[in-house]
């Protein structure tokens, strides 16, 4: 995804907000209303990178590339999870079925046109969509912990990168009802 992503990436911003976001990140200005605090922060970060001031756009282009790649890693990894609770019988068949499955989803999507779009120019929902992967793998790794102390560990790294998406795109959000009910389950259960 990153090879795919980062040879495909917008070299120059594009005609709507990705503009906007390469600019006040480079600046570190504030952008239009809601904002995006931590993906200016981010792309801040990215910017440093640009060897020049020509190459600021593709740089914090670049932010989003990383974070579509991390996007596909973290939706892999949940759908192994995921598939590891449907067929529990832990034999090489299984498993190589389960990968399989895993990988054609991860690059479906990789693959999907909006998705693409927005994996390689500077727009929040690249950034967005990683922290609802990664919430959302997680919320299947608490679930896997028997441990007391350890899943109060997992519900605070859930809790923190909520927190985190929120000065990106409050898109996260809606995740929450998810974990709702998957924490009700495990409890009841």
């Amino acid at each position: 995804a990153l090879i795919t992503y980062g040879l495909t990436v917008e070299p120059t911003s594009s005609y709507w907000d990705a503009g906007e976001y390469i600019s006040t990140s480079a600046k570190l200005q504030v952008g239009h209303p809601p904002g995006a605090p931590f993906y200016q922060m981010m792309g801040a970060i990215f910017a440093l990178f640009a060897s020049d001031n020509e190459s600021i756009a593709i740089a914090v282009n670049f932010l989003s590339v990383v974070s579509s790649a991390f996007v596909i890693l973290f939706l892999f990894w949940s759908t192994t999870l995921f598939l590891q609770k449907i067929f529990n019988k832990n034999n090489f068949s299984n498993s190589l079925n389960i990968i399989l499955s895993a990988s054609i989803g991860a690059l479906a999507f990789m693959f999907s046109d909006s998705f693409w779009f927005s994996a390689v120019e500077a727009e929040v929902y690249a950034m967005s969509s990683f922290f609802t992967a990664i919430v959302v793998w997680a919320a299947f790794k608490w679930e896997l912990v028997e441990d007391e102390a350890e899943a109060n560990r997992w519900i605070l790294f859930i809790a923190y990168l909520v927190g985190l998406s929120i000065g990106v795109h409050l898109l996260n959000l809606v995740t929450l009802p998810a974990l709702a009910i998957l924490y009700y389950f495990k409890k009841e259960a």
